[in-house]
């Protein structure tokens, strides 16, 4: 292992937003779900709220329209949704830096997992354009009782490398993320490739802002990452 005392043990990232650029296509998608239960909303609003679990965030919107739904209905919605996504998935791609900085963290032997509110079977579609080292974890929502803003993904994450929570630093593009990390002592760090603002993210704990993957991947000394001797 190249990871000294005064390093970061870990790095737990969020998934869209964050290693891959898949936020505008969630918002579409769920937008196309609502409107086929006759629910009209702004996407503007649909895109405050992604990062949370899909159940979280369909209580969110449907309150802020004064809208309720059956269970049946809301299962329906969360269907709709994941099948739209699935029509989006071509279009999706990582963000720029995302490989190499996975890849630099695996060369330096610097433990780091995936934890994202999306279920394995929508997650699965952005996962295949990463080419993860064999052994990193990654956390779908399936595993978990609750999603973000919760921390139990990053708990879980963290469990799975073997490294206590508040010793991880969090990677994230949504308030939702930077919340999580706050609520179990973790180090925060935004990426505005989700389209949060810095100040947002700043507000919610990050600890750094940086553009998107590359930028981080230029920075790691900020996050506490040294050179290679």
């Amino acid at each position: 292992m190249d990871v000294t005392q005064n390093q970061p043990l870990a790095f737990l990232f969020d998934l869209d937003g964050t290693l891959v650029d898949s936020v505008y296509q969630h918002v579409l998608a769920w937008r196309e779900a609502m409107l086929a239960e006759g629910i009209e909303l702004a996407v503007w609003r649909i895109h405050r709220q992604i990062g949370m679990s899909g159940g979280l965030l369909l209580n969110a919107l449907l309150r802020e329209v004064g809208h309720t739904v059956t269970a049946e209905q809301a299962e329906r919605l969360q269907q709709g949704h994941a099948e739209a996504y699935a029509r989006q998935a071509p279009s999706i791609r990582p963000l720029p830096g995302a490989q190499p900085l996975l890849d630099h963290l695996a060369a330096r032997g610097v433990p780091h997992a995936i934890a994202t509110s999306g279920r394995l079977k929508s997650a699965g579609l952005t996962l295949s354009l990463l080419k993860l080292s064999p052994g990193v974890p990654v956390v779908t929502r399936d595993r978990v009782r609750h999603a973000k803003p919760d921390p139990d993904l990053f708990v879980a994450a963290a469990a799975d490398l073997g490294v206590p929570v508040n010793q991880c630093v969090v990677i994230g593009d949504s308030v939702w993320d930077l919340l999580a990390a706050r609520r179990v002592w973790a180090l925060g760090v935004g990426l505005l490739s989700g389209g949060y603002g810095r100040e947002e993210l700043e507000r919610a704990g990050a600890y750094r802002v940086y553009q998107d993957p590359a930028d981080l991947l230029h920075h790691l000394d900020e996050v506490g990452l040294r050179a290679a001797p």
